[in-house]
């Protein structure tokens, strides 16, 4: 059985940068060479030939450590076997988590650099490991409000005291009759609603709305699946005609039988 394999082609980071300082001072072989055959770009390998010049009296060869204990070769080594697997610096992170070692992707990433391994090309979406992502609302659509019975919680319970005045104001009938910008997905009550919403709630600006697109009151209050997105109310005001505003401010609005 031929054994000299054992030697020849290192299997973690320690043995590699021996062999390949072997190589250059003692082989007296050429940089371009012994980089190719170790696998390290020749930048990588004249900072490795200058950090030995620096510290020469470095040890390659250590006592075991104690049980349980994983050296910082060991876990080099590991870095280094996962990288020629292909795994990112954050896969490769999360790997030596779930095998008790604490590494974050920057230092992974610094551990490979100095093995002169180059960045993973960018990969695309799907191709990428499976990882946990943002949850993504789904598009406001009148159409897609739930009204079966059921139950959930909000921190928006206190808009609800207000809807029986909206009911007694006719609010999405005014809002219909002033010829407000509306659309088939979020009509012109319902974006008014969701505006409104978050004023009575005392969120002063549209952009804090991200924060709560997924609370399902907020939602109902406006009558909608969802509440639609900051771009959405943001460009809302931009689209209101001058004209609209006389009308609604000049309506009459009826407040427990009398007319103001």
């Amino acid at each position: 059985m031929d054994l000299t394999h054992a030697f020849l082609d290192p299997q973690n980071a320690t043995h590699r940068q021996y062999e390949a300082l072997r190589a250059y001072f003692v082989d007296k072989r050429p940089g371009p060479e012994v980089a190719q055959r170790f696998g390290y770009t020749l930048g990588s390998l004249h900072q490795l030939i200058h950090q030995f010049r620096q510290q020469p009296e470095r040890t390659f060869f250590r006592e075991p450590v104690g049980q349980g204990v994983k050296s910082d070769d060991v876990v080099n080594q590991r870095i280094v076997q996962l990288r020629k697997q292909n795994q990112s610096v954050y896969a490769i992170s999360a790997a030596l988590q779930t095998e008790g070692v604490s590494r974050t992707p920057a230092a992974v990433a610094a551990v490979l650099e100095r093995e002169g391994f180059v960045r993973l090309p960018r990969r695309k979406d799907e191709e990428r490991e499976h990882t946990t992502q943002p949850i993504a609302s789904p598009q406001a659509d009148v159409r897609a409000l739930n009204l079966e019975t059921h139950s959930f919680r909000t921190r928006f319970g206190g808009l609800f005291l207000f809807l029986p005045m909206l009911v007694e104001l006719g609010f999405d009938q005014v809002i219909n009759r002033c010829g407000l910008p509306g659309s088939r997905l979020v009509p012109a009550p319902h974006a008014w609603r969701s505006l409104l919403a978050l004023k009575l709630f005392g969120t002063q600006r549209h952009v804090h709305v991200m924060s709560a697109v997924l609370d399902e009151g907020l939602a109902l209050f406006a009558g909608l699946n969802v509440i639609p997105k900051r771009s959405f109310l943001g460009e809302y005001s931009c689209r209101v005609e001058p004209v609209c505003y006389p009308k609604l401010m000049q309506h009459k609005w009826p407040v427990r039988g009398a007319m103001v």
